[in-house]
């Protein structure tokens, strides 16, 4: 069920942002008696628009009052697996140093892996990029001990596997393990030559810090990478402009979620206006290793903040007519369908919300089977009197029909 753990989320949610349910009432609009009833378990389920009043209030995604879609079975929340990428990012205490790597060993074979590593996590196939996890750290820490001039290739291999690994933690929901992770990324990042690595390591630091409702420290970090990149002239290539925007995006969705939408919809203004440039400039290095920025990915961007924070209409109008360029991830046009879902959701349209839920169905069906913010949308429309064609079917595949 969707919300089968709101009411633990909910409280402790609440807690990290040190309110009361009071607090929480007030900055929401939803009454103490539902918020009690619910972080009680008195109550199990909320209508989507008392949810999003709820992820409002606590300055946090839905997806995240809710729980993501599980990114592995749920028995690996700290199974083998897990324990594994754990003792790959922090090594045991007086392990020996990694020997230098030997004459069969591959620095461009280790690079291939990584980045197919972010190309499976991008389609989110978490279980494939966990278990490949730990041999992909412990080769990088080996590339990084090289004789002198192979070891910042190794450093920059070494910070693109611990920022995976820093992704993939904070999807199991373990965000102090990922900022572990993103820490020595970032050490490794300053022993390469890379002067982008940093920057991008950054962005992921941002997005933990967003995952912990750390808004304002997210918002500061990534508007000072985005001007270090800019003041230190990167963005007149292609990979320092995808750096730059990465980053003004992260902080757009900071500055949202801390209730300052307009400064959010200028940023991504901005970004949006600059994403057609990338195009023009030469092409940069292996797109997979570098931040995700297009007028493609602004633009979902754009239409997913604007239906967290209650412009439907604007999400409707930025998302219609949209073409989506040939690499944008997959996770993305995902998410642009359920945001698109939701926005006819809220604005009374059933039979929309189901034309979208429908193509969802058809290009990403197991996502669509386990992603708890579709199960909400399809439960909301399954309460209605009236329902509209293609509801039955969809309500049944999820498991929301009676």
């Amino acid at each position: 069920m969707a919300t089968q753990d709101l009411g633990q989320s909910l409280r402790r949610l609440r807690r990290l942002a040190s309110l009361t349910q009071e607090e929480l009432a007030e900055r929401s609009g939803v009454s103490v008696d539902v918020i009690r009833q619910l972080e009680q378990r008195r109550k199990h389920s909320a209508r989507l628009p008392t949810l999003h009043a709820l992820a409002n209030g606590l300055g946090v995604e839905l997806t995240t009052l809710l729980g993501d879609p599980p990114a592995v079975t749920a028995d690996e929340s700290d199974g083998p697996r897990f324990v594994a990428v754990r003792r790959a990012v922090m090594p045991v205490l007086g392990a020996p140093d990694p020997e230098p790597p030997g004459p069969g060993f591959s620095p461009e074979r280790l690079r291939e892996r990584i980045a197919d590593g972010w190309t499976r996590y991008h389609a989110a196939e978490f279980d494939t990029v966990m278990t490949a996890l730990p041999d992909l750290v412990s080769d990088a820490r080996t590339a990084a001990a090289a004789p002198d001039d192979g070891r910042a290739a190794g450093y920059a291999a070494l910070a693109k596997a611990l920022q995976l690994a820093g992704h993939v933690a904070v999807r199991m929901g373990k965000t102090d393990l990922a900022l572990t992770a993103l820490e020595r990324a970032t050490e490794a990042a300053g022993q390469s030559t890379d002067p982008l690595l940093p920057a991008m390591i950054v962005n992921s630091v941002a997005w933990t810090y967003q995952r912990q409702g750390r808004l304002q420290d997210a918002l500061h970090v990534a508007l000072h990478a985005a001007a270090t990149v800019e003041d230190g002239g990167h963005t007149g290539t292609a990979d320092g402009l995808k750096v730059w925007g990465g980053l003004t995006m992260s902080a757009a969705t900071s500055a949202a979620r801390s209730g300052d939408y307009d400064r959010a919809a200028r940023l991504m203004e901005g970004a949006e206006a600059e994403a057609a440039r990338v195009a023009k400039l030469p092409a940069g290095s292996d797109s997979r290793m570098v931040s995700v920025f297009s007028p493609s990915s602004v633009r979902i961007e754009r239409v997913r903040l604007a239906v967290q924070y209650g412009r439907p209409e604007e999400a409707l109008n930025l998302a219609k007519g949209m073409r989506l360029s040939k690499d944008t991830p997959p996770s993305w046009r995902t998410w642009l369908l359920l945001d698109v879902a939701r926005a006819h959701t809220d604005l009374g349209d059933a039979a929309g919300a189901v034309k979208t839920l429908e193509s969802l169905r058809r290009v990403a069906p197991t996502w669509l089977q386990h992603h708890t913010l579709a199960v909400a949308i399809v439960r909301d429309l399954w309460s209605l009197p009236h329902h509209p064609a293609g509801l039955r079917p969809l309500a049944e595949f999820l498991g929301v029909a009676d």
